[in-house]
Parts: structure tokens; sequence; C-alpha cells
């Protein structure tokens, strides 16, 4: 990794410049001197996995994570058993990517259920059914929390805390947990949860973009550019660092403006604002770490 231009722990997200196709993203990348891809899985099938792999394996960059496992959450056997299979196929294409981290976006409640403890239960028993699978073939599975916008139809783990109680039923090597600025801001616990998490070794992933409003219709794609809204992201960066996090940091923002615009110019406009909102401050001092509890 190139360490002088301060981008050494930098990743882009495919879907940041989702324009790109991912013989650009990897180009793109290597010109701007940014060492990590995170990848998703639709357009890594499209492109082929093992080929996928042999290209950004041949630049150079590491596949900092691959989206998305989850959808744990079915009731009916023949879901259930679908969804465990879709997460082993996802486990395989995380292992010939080379990543160790596959990020899971749990599930949301059953058509008709209201019963959200119970569809943690049944996480869990999935987690208990993929997490050896997954030890075997060198990743760990990342619970990532969404906000609680999303608990009904995509996740129903919507905290930090949720997202630990969760993973602390199994090894911290198997499961561990994304810390995504996005859904995470607006937590008053968050920073005692991510001591906690750094504490344990669960910290499988961080992830930021920044919240802007208004949402537009449908929430989901109203991510914005880093530095552009509420959130203080290098604050979430000391936290994150103080727990004893030294991995990637990794921009997620699904954003059609920023698909419109040119992918390099919005590649620069990244590093520019993960530099200005996200690197140390020289007026900032390090944090000490946080006490867990």
């Amino acid at each position: 990794m190139n360490g002088r231009n301060g981008l050494e722990r930098l990743s882009l997200n495919q879907e940041t410049i989702r324009q790109w196709s991912l013989p650009e993203l990897v180009e793109g990348c290597v010109a701007a001197g940014v060492p990590g891809v995170g990848l998703w899985r639709a357009p890594v099938r499209a492109y082929g996995t093992e080929a996928a792999a042999r290209l950004v394996r041949s630049a150079g960059l590491t596949v900092t994570s691959l989206c998305r496992g989850g959808f744990l959450t079915a009731l009916d056997p023949a879901g259930r058993t679908a969804a465990l299979d879709d997460n082993r196929a996802a486990i395989d294409e995380a292992a010939a990517l080379g990543t160790g981290t596959l990020v899971l976006v749990s599930g949301g409640l059953p058509p008709g259920s209201r019963d959200l403890s119970g569809a943690r239960e049944r996480i869990a028993d999935a987690l208990g059914e993929l997490s050896p699978y997954a030890a075997q073939r060198g990743v760990r599975l990342a619970v990532e929390p969404l906000h609680p916008m999303f608990a009904a139809d995509r996740c129903v783990v919507s905290t930090l805390a949720q997202a630990l109680d969760l993973a602390e039923r199994f090894p911290a090597g198997r499961v561990g947990v994304v810390v995504d600025t996005y859904h995470l801001w607006w937590d008053d616990t968050v920073a005692a949860q991510i001591a906690r998490a750094g504490a344990g070794g669960r910290i499988a992933a961080f992830q930021v973009a920044d919240w802007i409003t208004p949402l537009p219709a449908g929430v989901l794609l109203g991510r914005g550019q880093l530095g552009d809204g509420s959130i203080d992201l290098r604050w979430f960066r000391e936290r994150v660092d103080a727990a004893g996090y030294d991995g990637p940091i990794e921009v997620e923002i699904f954003n059609p403006a920023l698909w419109e615009r040119d992918g390099a110019e919005v590649l620069a406009e990244v590093a520019e604002r993960y530099a200005s909102s996200v690197l140390p401050s020289p007026s900032r001092a390090p944090l000490p770490p946080d006490p867990v509890g």
C-alpha cells in the first residue's frame, strides 16, 4: 500500500462509482493511488468471480469486503434453505476474491410478522450454521446493523449493540460486526459499543458515508458525499482507531447524483473529502482508548 499519499487505508466501495465497470474501477483506483476496493456480488458474478479475482490481484489491489450475504429471517423451511445456500455461495465467492470479510445484511421481518426478537434468533441460528463453513474458507461473517428505518424490510439488527449481542455468541475470528457511520451516527451509545467491539476484536469492517437531508423517496439511495451532511466522520474514525482497529476505511455511498458524474472526478472528490473529513486533523489530538462499559 502507498503510504505517501495519505490514502493507505482508503477503500472504494464499488457502489460509490456504480457507473464504472469492474475494469474501470480497478484502473481508476490504481491511477488514484487507492489501495482497496469493496466489491458487490452481482457485478462480480456478471464479470466472472475468478476473472474478477485475477483482475484485482494483478493490479495489486486488496478486496476489503464483499457485499452481501444475509437475509436470514425467513420463517418457512424452503426460504431458510435457500438463504443458507445463497450465503454459502457468497462465502465461496469471498474466498475466491481473497477477502476475509463477507458483509451480512441480516434481513427484515417476513411478510405478516411483527416478531423482531424471533427474527433475530433466526439470524443467530443461521450464523451458527454458516460460521464453521466460513471459517473453513478463511472468511469472517460481518454483521452490519442498519438504521432503524430499514428494520421492517431489510435488517432487524438496528444497533451496534444488537449486532454485538449476535456476534458474541461465536468466536471473534468467525463473526464480527460492521461499523458504518451512515447507520450508527444517531445512536448515543455508539462510542461505548465501538469500544466494546474493539475490546472483543469484533470490528471486521469500517464504512463511511454522510447523512444528508431531505431523504429521497425510498431512502436507500440517500447517502451523502463525505463532508456534505450531519455526521462527524472524523469522530467515528478516532473512536474506531482508539478501539484498536487499524484496517481499511471503506467509502460506501449510494447516491444517483454521484452516479451521473464522471467517475474519475467522483473518485478525486472522494479522496479529497476523505483527507479533509476523515483523516486526522492537526488541531485535534488523538483520543485515548475508551473504557468498555
